[in-house]
């Protein structure tokens, strides 16, 4: 009798339990532990197409099925299990690259549906323009956003034993982030790649703006305006052979929260007035406790030639005049390069931060480049290759970690300038060059994202150049095995990553970006900072160990704020969450590229 009883109970806890396992598996798990991560902007038809499953937890995941906008079925299929990665304790890949019919798109995964995926040949059509709008609203001297004139006094010449006190007009160019402080390294390296953009991919550029930047045509291209106003900047910035300056302002323009117009930063020469101007001088600088590290010329040269003698190409028709004072500035700074190697970096002031760029021989071998491009001279294609061996990897591949700026541009279009007019031996070696370099970020990058670079300060900058490399090598060789890699990377930046949000604010415009960026424009005259990227994500031991930084608002990123990266849609965040030109603008030629129609 008692051992019946017990087979009936045992019985009956049996029917429990698979009655419990039924209903689970009715239960969807908590979809709030668990996303779908798509890059927003859409996908072309022939592109790679892969979304990230992301879950705070651990997930078993099985399959996935792809509908279109009917609800049809269009696709199932297997994920592919990857590395947990930052909050994603898993991560599973869901490639639809199979699925080219152009249309409206939604996976489901795991009891998770996905945003909206777009397929369309066009997905990344006007692209490259949208970033220019930022451009326009960084202007210094006229800026169409205020429809004035600002910062007019600049500037004073400082940290020099001759001419310092000197006043010397050089009102123009644009403002580096949402501090006013303008650079020559990153607004040469803007106004070269914006040429390039143009140059290789004119179709990615309508005229619907001016030369101030105000709506209206004038029969040039929008982004030949945009580098245009760089390049009269640089021209007041070098405006003898024996005056190179690098940088206008200082960190001392951070204690007032102004609007460009009202800036009421003060130098020493009241507020809102003269700002200084640092010249190029081979020694390190610094008014204050910091020092820089400077020991040469050639950084800020270099980048001063390359972008004087491509503009001297794409300008000498239209303006002949304008064109050959390019080419003898151009001519003149790759001299000064020449006789003074080493870097010139950015100058701090009271703060210990500041743009540390410790390579030059990259700017020199672009400046070469553009030089043999334009001359033809032999001499320059030997300067060239040479420099090139000197660096054939920028050194920021394959490794964690970096000092602010210490290798700038973050990639070095050098090797590809070089490549376009090299012969059949040196093309090959130039090619592997690039290939070393992508090898070593493909090396860190086997998560589920796909993602290897180093998390320091302004990493989207690094993100796309990454991108812009591989599109560059795969031109060059024909070889895709970084396909996946580079696809990636752009989707990373447009919401594929695990905040899911588009890192330029404003595309698509319909889409999820920062509504808070550390800006003061933004914050103050509500303004969307419309084709800004912003610096992006940064290891958490970075944020935790920068001055003067604290969130306003609760954190709507909370929970996925807590692996090794963050990222904030917050006013208070500057190392994550503000806007950058540079970056931006280094954004534009991929964005071309792919915008004109090329795969």
């Amino acid at each position: 009798m008692a051992s019946g009883t017990t087979q009936g109970l045992s019985s009956i806890m049996l029917i429990i339990s698979l009655l419990a396992l039924f209903q689970s598996a009715l239960v969807p798990a908590d979809s709030s532990l668990a996303v779908i991560r798509v890059n927003q902007l859409g996908y072309m038809p022939d592109a790679p197409k892969i979304a990230v499953f992301c879950a705070l937890e651990q997930r078993d995941l099985t399959g996935f099925s792809l509908s279109d906008s009917r609800g049809k079925t269009v696709l199932r299929s297997q994920p592919t299990s990857a590395k947990s990665f930052g909050p994603c304790v898993t991560t599973y890949r869901l490639d639809f690259s199979s699925v080219r019919e152009p249309g409206e798109y939604r996976l489901i995964a795991g009891g998770v549906t996905s945003p909206v995926i777009r397929i369309r040949k066009n997905a990344y059509a006007g692209a490259a323009d949208t970033l220019l709008f930022y451009m326009r609203e960084q202007r210094s001297g006229y800026n169409p956003l205020f429809r004035t004139l600002v910062h007019t006094h600049d500037g004073i010449v400082v940290d020099d034993p001759v001419r310092a006190g000197r006043f010397v007009p050089v009102t123009g160019g644009w403002a580096d982030a949402s501090d006013y402080l303008q650079y020559v390294m990153t607004s040469s390296n803007a106004t070269f790649v914006m040429l390039m953009a143009y140059r290789d991919h004119p179709r990615a550029f309508p005229d619907r703006f001016d030369a101030l930047g105000l709506p209206g045509r004038n029969g040039v291209a929008d982004v030949l305006d945009e580098a245009r106003h760089g390049l009269e900047w640089l021209v007041r910035m070098f405006p003898s052979d024996s005056e190179m300056y690098n940088q206008l302002g200082d960190d001392r323009d951070h204690t007032y929260w102004d609007l460009p117009p009202t800036d009421s930063a003060d130098y020493g020469w009241g507020k809102g007035k003269e700002r200084p101007i640092y010249p190029c001088t081979g020694k390190p600088q610094g008014l204050f406790k910091y020092k820089n590290r400077s020991n040469g010329f050639a950084s800020t040269a270099g980048k001063y030639a390359s972008a004087f003698a491509l503009a001297t190409s794409l300008y000498q028709r239209s303006d002949p005049a304008f064109a050959a004072k390019l080419r003898r500035k151009a001519l003149s700074a790759y001299s000064i390069g020449k006789r003074f190697p080493g870097v010139c970096q950015g100058a701090p002031g009271r703060a210990p931060y500041y743009y540390e760029e410790d390579n030059w021989v990259d700017d020199m071998e672009l400046a070469a480049a553009e030089l043999y491009a334009l001359t033809h001279e032999r001499s320059y294609l030997r300067d060239a290759l040479d420099y090139a061996s000197r660096e054939p990897v920028t050194p920021w591949m394959g490794a964690d970690t970096a000092k602010h700026y210490q290798w700038f541009p973050w990639h070095n279009n050098g090797h590809y300038e070089v490549w376009r007019n090299a012969n059949a031996a040196d093309r090959k070696v130039l090619a592997d060059y690039y290939r070393r370099g992508l090898a070593a970020v493909v090396a860190r990058a086997d998560n589920g994202f796909r993602i290897g670079i180093p998390f320091i300060w302004c990493s989207n900058n690094l993100m796309a150049s990454f991108a812009t490399q591989a599109y560059l090598y795969r031109q060059m060789t024909g070889d895709n095995r970084f396909r996946e890699y580079e696809q990636a990377a752009l989707d990373w930046l447009f919401g594929t990553n695990p905040w899911g949000t588009s890192m330029v604010i404003g595309l698509p415009h319909n889409g999820v970006f920062a509504r808070d960026p550390h800006s003061v424009v933004a914050k103050e005259m509500h303004v969307e900072l419309t084709g800004a990227l912003l610096d992006g994500p940064v290891y958490s031991s970075i944020y935790k160990n920068l001055l003067g930084i604290s969130l306003h608002e609760p954190d709507e990123y909370a929970r996925f704020n807590t692996g090794f990266i963050v990222y904030h849609d917050d006013v208070g965040d500057y190392s994550t969450n503000e806007p950058i030109m540079d970056g931006t603008a280094n954004l534009a030629y991929i964005l071309s590229a792919i915008g004109d129609g090329h795969k």
